[in-house]
């Protein structure tokens, strides 16, 4: 199999999901919030806020432990609460961020991917675009003015 050029340049790393049903599962995502929460520099921002109470099972609940959607939730979070004026994260902040995964037709680990538009015979058309002639070299004779 051939390395593609992207392989070339970054290495990927598989990351698990979070799990929380274990003391040491639960443990480690709340660790793992205390990290994030030491890095939030939002002016109302309280010890705890992500967590205290019921916080680590919210957000449990709305990312599943996947880490990229943890990451997304709270930084789509984080900027919400800065353009409020709120400057804190809960609940009823996050509540009003709309995660892929929150949608509930949608398997938790699988893209959205829009349906395609229909025709009235039910086919689907593709126009085709003109090809893009910028980049073309003209040659030496239209660059000589001929």
């Amino acid at each position: 199999m051939e390395i593609t050029q992207t392989e070339h340049r970054f290495e990927l790393i598989e990351i698990d999901r979070f799990r929380y049903t274990t003391p040491n599962q639960i443990a480690a995502f709340v660790n793992h919030l205390k990290g994030i929460e030491q890095h939030l520099r939002l002016m109302n921002a309280t010890q705890g806020m992500l967590t205290g109470s019921g916080m680590p099972e919210y957000l449990m609940r709305r990312t599943g432990g996947v880490i990229g959607l943890l990451g997304r939730l709270l930084e789509d979070g984080a900027q919400e609460a800065m353009e409020s004026g709120k400057e804190m994260i809960d609940e009823s902040l996050l509540d009003e961020i709309v995660l892929r995964r929150d949608w509930p037709e949608q398997p938790p680990d699988e893209p959205v991917i829009p349906a395609a538009p229909q025709t009235a015979d039910k086919k689907t058309t593709r126009a085709k675009r003109p090809r893009n002639k910028v980049f073309d070299d003209p040659g030496p004779a239209a660059r000589a003015g001929a």
